[in-house]
């Protein structure tokens, strides 16, 4: 908890108030579980904004599968300089999102969208999503939602480097290169695994800090 404050910083009241809209209404709309009310920092929090440090300064950020506003809402709020969409496909998750945005006074640089990635037709400089569906899937959903030289970042479990192996041909048709990355929210955070898909053309980056 000190490192996310100290992390925060002025923002820290504000991820603090999200906490508690996903420890309240979250639970109760059944899109956080009770046995995740005590991880939301580590596990949720943590895990989410690990990836801050992969996205360039004023990116236009699309969340693919939203849901509880998962990595898209903690990373809006750490980084001021983001516009952030956030894609949800289901009613209830849409509507809790709305109120969230609003509640948090967020509307002027976070949107919400209820629709589909496949039907989405707007591009942005980062894609990410967070435990949402294999690697296959996902570059069918996300990759045309990538603009040009942007990056996809999938925050993935364990398996993800065999997901990679397993997926070599999807990734050569959507023309995207793939690297397993380990990152952390601050040094002493458990490390989470992303995929970062980008244009074969475009430098790699160190695959791990």
């Amino acid at each position: 908890m000190s490192a996310l404050r100290e992390l925060y910083g002025s923002a820290f009241p504000l991820i603090s108030r999200y906490i508690d809209i996903l420890g309240t209404k979250g639970t109760e709309w059944g899109l956080i579980g009770p046995r995740e009310l005590d991880r939301l920092w580590d596990r949720h929090v943590a895990n989410s904004v690990a990836v801050a440090d992969l996205l360039p300064e004023g990116s236009s950020v699309v969340d693919v599968g939203s849901g509880a506003g998962l990595p898209g809402l903690p990373l809006a709020i750490l980084r001021a300089d983001l516009q952030v969409t956030l894609l949800e496909p289901l009613l209830r998750r849409s509507i809790f999102l709305t109120e969230t945005v609003a509640e948090l006074g967020l509307g002027d640089r976070v949107r919400v969208v209820r629709g589909r990635a496949e039907d989405h037709r707007v591009t942005y400089d980062v894609v990410t999503s967070r435990a949402l569906a294999p690697l296959e899937r996902l570059v069918g959903w996300c990759a045309p939602l990538r603009a040009r030289d942007g990056d996809i970042l999938a925050i993935k479990g364990r398996t993800a480097a065999e997901e990679i192996d397993a997926n070599q041909h999807a990734l050569a048709v959507a023309r995207l290169s793939a690297e397993v990355l380990a990152v952390r929210a601050y040094p002493d955070a458990d490390p989470a695994t992303v995929i970062r898909l980008r244009s074969n053309a475009v430098p790699r980056g160190p695959a791990q800090r």
